[in-house]
């Protein structure tokens, strides 16, 4: 069935809503059923790859486009279980309802990735965004911190505010229109009156801007980074950002051609989310607020491949956004592997890592080094491809010039404060912190996703093929 993905995370989810009526369970078994499920469905997604359907009167589409991005997020939703199967800062409770929400969430993307139709667009982009506005305050108060109800309400706030943004512009397409089935759209919307047309599909992507963090939707991202438990913001940094690339190359697609109204606002909004998120995450002193901050600059980076409205920039953005997650993911696992109870981590909290755990200290560099652009890595083949193809579809254009040397300078600021952390685990004197306990799977996953790093920097022309094929399904 082309379906497989979905009903196997939704068979996930209904396991975990049954597990949920009885308050007497093991750790053990609630983790592994997850852990379980996690891995079923990357293997559905993996077997899938290559089906095609058309469902539900055309409004659902399974190609290569899509299955893809639900490969990468079944292999998201899969690590992110895994390193985060111990759920420290999670009460024992309510661990089953934890993993029904999260499982309902990749749900979400799964069917957004495949969705090419407003309505459906919308209800999979509500069942996402409402499992993760949950999965927020849940975080354990038992050392009498609160912040979580705060970026819970945070996050809720923001995202209805940019679902309001969405319907209007969807409300303007179908008006302009009469249809709601993308398609259709793309072949009406070049009659359409402007810039009304225009207008319309700016709205309906500043949806999309919130999910990856692009400025100026970007407000709820340290505060909520830092609110939620680890494992938590190790997924919402990571796999919800799939979803959202994987529409934007969707909805970039109906902008009418030849007007660079879209393209200058696409500059804009990458400069300034490269210079905000940069220059912010430089005086950070807690880590995750620190990749929160990251997290936008890095938005800003695949706005560049979006901006030159072809297949191949919008192949390139795939690229980066895939090679992010595992970046990110990395890092994550770093960090609730250090972190004994599920707290916060300070810069500082990393101090003598490699004499404490130096596979972990290992996992750390190599994601970090990739994120800030450093070759061989998957960070600096993707920056540089980036780049390369903006300038490319500038032509003699300058302004195309300087969005590429702004954008570079902005790599070398990012530079620093990614490096500045892996001098804290690698020259800082450990002091009195403990050596820290990592076990074996944990360590598996570090380095299986170290090789994808350098893999995927060192050979990145059969990717790229792969994505450019993927994006032409869609054109």
């Amino acid at each position: 069935m082309a379906i497989v993905p979905e009903i196997t995370v939704l068979i996930g989810a209904a396991a975990f809503f049954a597990l949920s009526l009885f308050k007497r369970l093991e750790a053990n078994q609630v983790k592994n059923t997850a852990v379980g499920f996690g891995v079923i469905s990357l293997l559905a997604a993996l077997i899938g790859v290559n089906d095609q359907a058309s469902l539900f009167f055309d409004s659902y589409r399974i190609d290569l486009y899509s299955q893809l991005f639900k490969l990468l997020i079944a292999f998201g939703l899969t690590v992110a279980l895994i390193f985060g199967r111990e759920l420290k800062d999670i009460d024992e409770e309510v661990r089953p309802e934890y993993y029904l929400f999260l499982l309902l969430s990749a749900l979400g993307l799964m069917m957004l990735v495949s969705s090419v139709e407003l309505i459906t667009i919308f209800v999979s982009l509500e069942l996402s965004s409402f499992a993760l506005y949950l999965l927020v305050p849940m975080r354990s108060d038992a050392r009498g911190m609160r912040i979580q109800m705060e970026a819970g309400i945070k996050y809720i706030l923001f995202g209805v505010m940019a679902t309001g943004f969405m319907l209007f512009g969807m409300s303007y397409l179908f008006g302009l229109t009469g249809t709601t089935y993308l398609q259709e759209i793309l072949a009406a919307l070049p009659q359409a009156p402007q810039p009304a047309a225009l207008f319309a599909v700016i709205m309906v992507m500043a949806g999309f801007f919130f999910k990856l963090a692009v400025f100026p939707m970007h407000f709820w991202v340290p505060d909520i980074y830092q609110g939620a438990a680890n494992e938590t913001t190790g997924f919402i940094a990571t796999v919800p950002k799939l979803g959202a690339v994987a529409l934007l190359i969707r909805i970039t697609t109906l902008a009418p051609g030849g007007d660079m109204t879209l393209i200058y606002l696409l500059m804009f909004l990458a400069l300034c989310s490269m210079f905000y998120g940069n220059l912010s995450a430089l005086v950070q002193t807690d880590v995750k607020r620190m990749l929160g901050f990251s997290g936008i600059a890095h938005a800003g980076f695949i706005l560049l491949g979006l901006l030159t409205l072809d297949p191949g920039g919008y192949a390139i953005a795939m690229y980066y956004i895939a090679g992010y997650v595992i970046m990110n993911l990395a890092c994550f696992l770093v960090l609730c592997a250090v972190s004994r109870e599920g707290e916060n981590l300070a810069i500082e909290d990393l101090k003598g890592l490699h004499q404490r755990q130096p596979v972990l200290a290992l996992i750390l560099a190599v994601g970090l080094f990739a994120l800030a652009g450093i070759p061989p890595f998957v960070g600096f083949m993707g920056k540089f491809m980036l780049l390369t193809g903006a300038l490319s579809a500038g032509g003699e254009n300058t302004i195309y010039l300087w969005l590429v040397i702004l954008a570079a300078i902005n790599t070398a600021i990012a530079i620093y404060y990614y490096l500045s952390v892996v001098r804290v685990a690698y020259t800082a004197d450990p002091e009195d912190r403990p050596v820290v306990a990592v076990d074996g799977l944990n360590k598996a996953v570090g380095i299986i996703l170290v090789v994808l790093i350098i893999i995927m920097g060192a050979m990145p022309a059969k990717i790229i093929a792969v994505a450019d094929a993927a994006v032409k399904t869609i054109m």
